[in-house]
């Protein structure tokens, strides 16, 4: 499907209606669509994705701006029609030649009323046969610009529903607002959210990307972090009881043991092998990672660092430790701490770990675990994010729905 996107402005141009329709190209390049940006203003941030400038389509044109200051007193000028007409002509063969054009902002917002009205006119001509009208804004429900909008013919365009198009909005208090302004059922009104790149937001490089996609952990909840070496004095079978007690109660929780067998003992590799055997017995083969698998040697300070930013609570089940540096790095991290309340390990934490034994049974901390997160806010929040805004979930859930429903 030859998929076309609509704005007054693409990438590089900095704004939220920029980074959104840049977002839709890339999955919808993923998904094996065809895609093209029509843009007043912007270059091509991928040689697939080309990227056409009509520069009277820009808010920003010298042209648009003059007329838009005329527009916004309440008067038609003598020229509108001319400019109309110019910016119709160059987007006709554009939207001819695609399957579903993507409209952002344009059919709801003053910044180019000679843009609405063009586009306007081609969507009654059946130019193209499908549109999406996504609304970002809303001109007529902005205190801001009630001096600048007038009763009538073209203001109105922008609080109607045009025949013929599809409506999407970008939150249920836009679809309210949407349907109070133009009439429509909230039923016909799509609601589609604007999304983020975890790891990409994250800052996280190549290989804890590899990680981050390989482990799916853009869905995982909670994510628990040891980032120990595998010796015995670890614990690490308590910590493999602990995951299997949560991951009854939460089937998303992933847990991530970063470190390879200690390098000066022999009897740690046996040890590791004995940790595999006990992850598939407890079932836990897609909740429990050893990086290990991947990363024999171990992974960089980076990949750990990146780690911290991914994780919401360190565990430490160690018998014994010198010092404890997780512990200072979860507290830079802004981690929950649970670890075993070892001298020197209280002595970093104090009174602001979960404490526990290696005899305390798994459901107990498990238990203390699952309370502590849900009584966060923070990670309240941010499994809301996981689940429902990451871009492959918007783009899995309702874009690609709503394209296929086109086909």
């Amino acid at each position: 499907m030859r998929v076309t996107l609509l704005h007054y402005a693409a990438p590089p141009v900095i704004g939220g209606v920029e980074a959104v329709m840049a977002r839709q190209a890339n999955y919808f390049l993923k998904a094996g669509h065809q895609v093209v940006i029509l843009a007043g203003r912007g270059e091509a941030w991928d040689r697939r994705i080309p990227v056409h400038i009509i520069p009277l389509a820009d808010s920003r044109h010298p042209q648009i701006l003059a007329i838009k200051q005329i527009l916004d007193q309440g008067i038609i000028p003598e020229n509108l029609d001319v400019l109309v007409t110019e910016i119709e002509k160059a987007l006709e063969p554009h939207l001819r030649e695609t399957d579903v054009l993507i409209a952002h902002n344009v059919a709801t917002q003053h910044k180019n009323l000679p843009l609405t009205i063009a586009l306007q006119r081609l969507i009654q001509r059946g130019i193209p046969q499908r549109a999406i009208l996504w609304h970002h804004d809303l001109a007529w429900t902005a205190a801001r610009y009630q001096g600048e909008l007038h009763p009538g013919w073209p203001w109105d365009l922008l609080r109607q529903a045009w025949p013929g198009t599809i409506q999407v909005v970008v939150s249920e208090a836009r679809r309210l607002e949407w349907s109070q302004l133009s009439g429509l059922p909230l039923e016909a009104i799509y609601v589609i959210p604007a999304g983020i790149e975890q790891a990409e937001f994250l800052g996280l490089s190549n290989e804890s990307k590899t990680i981050f996609d390989r482990f799916g952990l853009a869905s995982a909840m909670p994510i628990l972090l040891c980032p120990v070496r595998i010796t015995r004095r670890k614990n690490l079978e308590q910590a493999l009881h602990i995951m299997s007690a949560l991951h009854e109660q939460l089937p998303a929780s992933r847990l991530i043991i970063t470190g390879p067998p200690g390098a000066h003992n022999p009897e740690n590799l046996a040890y590791y092998q004995s940790l595999l055997a006990l992850r598939t017995t407890l079932g836990l083969e897609t909740a429990v990672h050893f990086l290990a698998e991947d990363y024999p040697d171990g992974v960089s300070d980076i990949v750990i660092a990146d780690l911290y930013r991914l994780a919401d609570a360190l565990l430490l089940t160690s018998r014994e430790e010198g010092f404890g540096i997780p512990l200072l790095e979860a507290g830079l991290s802004r981690l929950p701490i649970f670890c075993t309340e070892i001298p020197p390990l209280r002595a970093i934490a104090q009174d602001d770990a979960f404490y526990f034994q290696p005899e305390t049974l798994p459901e107990v901390i498990a238990h203390a675990i699952q309370e502590r997160l849900e009584r966060d806010p923070l990670y309240r929040v941010r499994c809301r994010v996981r689940l429902n805004f990451s871009w492959e979930v918007v783009y899995q859930r309702q874009i690609a729905p709503l394209l296929e429903g086109l086909c």
